[in-house]
């Protein structure tokens, strides 16, 4: 940010601070305060609630008052410190999402980061993930863990994002909902909750139709979810999951350079509509999930789950490029078939005579992909299915056992510690050979054993100071295997799986009142740091550059402004270098890296500070919240000779309930970027041909309504 923005951040906090103080200071906390056992599933255990779990754990609810458009996840997430979550203004794309700096050089969906909706994961097998089914009209909150226990949950570093419905119960409202912007988006949307006999269910479908706020950026969504929790009787329970998403030709604007941004951030850049750029996804999911209880202690959870997802991405490869025998082509067709089970076992006691819980299982999961390379012209004519350039089959199998303990050894000290052995195997099996395009079929094994620990100190009713550490284990993907950096055919055996280190200290505090007040610092010390190697005809390249940090600290605050106010708070700093010194290409027909590197460059994609604050009233049928948001600058490739300036947003909504007979009628309106202030929403960390920016939209207007029905 700026010098002029950083003074009105800090302005505007102290002025939310002083409101804070104020309120607190006309009431004084109780001094005994009693909190909920609840189940925090986030790390695996039954009875600890998140404030007694050595970790940093938020959750956001899902169902206050939304006056936003309801599809876009970087909505729900912005708030969270350490979570960086940008909506790109490009579904053929998909959100943007980093914790802590990890997973911010992803080109596209989401890696570093574990993904699940309603304990399914969404992340397949070898590292990658998506967020296009993760669904909010159905949802009830957002889980996100950060920090060493997120090892817990196998191939990622940075942190688990777990998206849950809400569950079904007799009396629930039904309710639709629209949306319409000012930059020609609408939303349609309807929820059926409730539960019937021994099922609760929870089924919501929605509608995403938009011209997109940047030229050749059109697109429409489709989804589906549904939850269905059958009572089996006082010990068993039965959960259903499907989703269903379907994202047709999703148009695709591309990057632009920094010229091309001061030009026109509206544009498309010239090759996205020379080979009309986009994107096809059609993904079905179904899972099981199964839990049985023995007496009061024992656990028994089961969960299996199988999907399809099919894409085709058309891409703006030029066609010299593919001259290249080893090229495979400008598009991409995967068809994917994925699935997995999960069985473990708890036990809830004492040792000790004090509180003890244990927790051991084992998931398997498997991903069988047929990957297609097209060239994408016939003749002449360009941004069509052509010749055939690749043709092989994929698989990922993961194997996973993981063990994780909680003891409450004294009154006031409680260890939480944990291991997982992760055992990862890559096939490609080449079915496109030819006297030019030699046999590309080869395998790779990884495997880890990431141990964890935290220890909780109850320092008193109201406060708990925590240390965590642990070891994080990621493995390359696919799209990194891909190719070799010396431009040979098969997989790029040769790279290893990232190793972090993670440290973390904390306080939590929360008073009668449930005002809530968070606090962490972290490091995180990675070894065999995966970035590009070079790109060659839009084909990249990857390789490991031996040591990187993280390092920071994020804070949150949450509290209630007398009967009517409520006041929200974020900040994270955040410090990403490399360590060692190390060479990269720099352009697009680089093919060996030269440029070095420096030891002590800030990692590209990661903003070294974020802010959120947002003050909100809530009367009897009238509501109105004001939103502040603050990024710093974003370095964007390797060499950091350029960077996206940092920003300050303020966003204002309002609403208005009435209730009409059974129902309730909600109208809300919300004003994003009032300042009308130029911004660059997201980045494409090392993009070949130096097109790094995507532009964040101008002031825009949103209108919405909510009908509720309660039957």
């Amino acid at each position: 940010m700026t010098s002029k923005q950083n003074c009105v951040a800090l302005t505007t906090l102290l002025a939310l601070l002083s409101c804070a103080r104020t309120a607190h200071a006309q009431a004084a906390a109780a001094d005994t305060i009693t909190l909920d056992r609840i189940q925090v599933r986030a790390t695996r255990l039954v009875g600890v609630a998140d404030f007694d779990t050595p970790a940093s754990v938020d959750t956001v609810s899902l169902r206050d008052d939304d006056n936003g458009s309801g599809v876009n996840v970087s909505d729900a997430l912005r708030r969270i410190p350490g979570v960086t979550a940008r909506d790109r203004q490009n579904y053929a794309q998909d959100t943007q999402l980093s914790i802590r700096g990890f997973g911010a050089r992803s080109t596209f969906g989401v890696r570093g980061v574990r993904l699940f909706a309603d304990g399914i994961p969404a992340t397949m097998p070898d590292g990658q993930g998506q967020l296009s089914h993760f669904n909010l009209l159905g949802g009830d909150r957002i889980e996100v863990m950060r920090g060493p226990f997120s090892a817990l949950y196998g191939n990622s570093s940075g942190g688990v994002v777990q998206l849950w419905s809400a569950q079904g119960q007799d009396g629930d409202p039904w309710r639709i909902r629209a949306t319409a912007d000012s930059e020609g988006a609408y939303t349609l949307g309807a929820q059926l909750l409730g539960k019937v006999g021994a099922v609760g269910y929870n089924v919501a479908a929605t509608r995403l139709q938009s011209d997109g706020y940047r030229d050749h950026s059109e697109a429409r969504r489709n989804a589906f979810n549904g939850r269905f929790d059958v009572e089996l009787g006082d010990s068993r329970a039965l959960t259903v999951v499907l989703n269903h998403v379907d994202l047709p030709d999703a148009q695709d604007p591309l990057g632009l350079t920094r010229a091309q941004v001061q030009a026109d951030p509206r544009q498309a850049t010239g090759a996205a509509t020379q080979f009309d750029t986009r994107k096809s996804v059609r993904q079905n999911q179904a899972g099981l999930i199964f839990e049985q209880r023995v007496g009061n202690a024992q656990t028994w959870r089961a969960m299996a789950y199988a999907g399809q997802r099919a894409v085709e991405q058309f891409l703006a490869v030029p066609v010299a490029a593919q001259a290249n025998p080893l090229n495979a082509g400008g598009v991409i067709d995967l068809d994917s078939d994925y699935g997995g089970a999960d069985l473990r076992w708890s036990w809830r006691g004492e040792s000790g005579s004090r509180p003890f819980e244990f927790t051991v299982g084992a998931n398997l999961d498997r991903q069988r992909q047929q990957r297609r390379g097209y060239e994408n012209f016939v003749g002449s004519t360009l941004g069509i299915k052509g010749a055939l350039r690749r043709d092989e089959r994929n698989d990922v199998r993961t194997f996973d056992q993981f063990a994780q303990a909680w003891w409450q050894f004294t009154p006031r000290w409680s260890l939480l510690a944990g291991v997982r052995h992760s055992a990862v195997e890559f096939t490609a099996r080449d079915r496109f050979i030819t006297a030019t395009n030699p046999d590309d079929s080869g395998e790779v094994r990884y495997g880890d054993t990431p141990p964890v620990a935290g220890l909780m100190f109850n320092a008193n009713d109201v406060l708990r100071v925590y240390a965590s550490l642990g070891r994080g284990f990621e493995t390359p993907t696919f799209n990194e295997l891909g190719y070799r950096t010396d431009g040979g055919a098969g997989l790029a055996f040769d790279l290893r799986s990232a190793v972090s280190r993670n440290v973390e200290l904390g306080m939590k505090w929360r008073n009668a009142r449930d005002a809530r007040l968070q606090a962490a610092l972290f490091r995180a010390d990675t070894d065999d740091e995966l970035a590009v190697a070079r790109n060659v005809g839009g084909r990249s390249s990857f390789q490991n550059v031996s040591s990187a940090r993280r390092q920071g600290f994020e804070a949150s605050f949450d509290t209630a402004l007398g009967a009517d106010w409520n006041l929200q708070l974020a900040y994270t700093f955040l410090d990403a270098t490399f360590q060692s010194a190390f060479l990269v290409c720099t352009g697009a027909g680089c093919s060996v890296p030269t440029t070095p590197v420096a030891a002590g460059s800030r990692i590209p994609g990661i903003p070294r500070q974020q802010f959120f604050g947002r003050l909100q009233w809530r009367g009897d049928a009238w509501s109105a919240a004001m939103e502040t948001v603050g990024v710093g600058d974003v370095v964007v490739n390797d060499i950091a000779s350029e960077s996206a300036p940092g920003y300050f947003l303020l966003n204002l909504e309002t609403a208005r309930q009435w209730n009409v007979g059974t129902g309730g009628l909600r109208v809300f309106a919300r004003i994003d970027n009032v300042v009308d202030q130029s911004t660059i929403g997201s980045v494409i960390a090392d993009e070949g041909n130096g097109r790094f920016y995507e532009p964040g939209p101008g002031r825009g207007f949103l209108l919405g309504a909510e009908w509720t029905w309660n039957r």
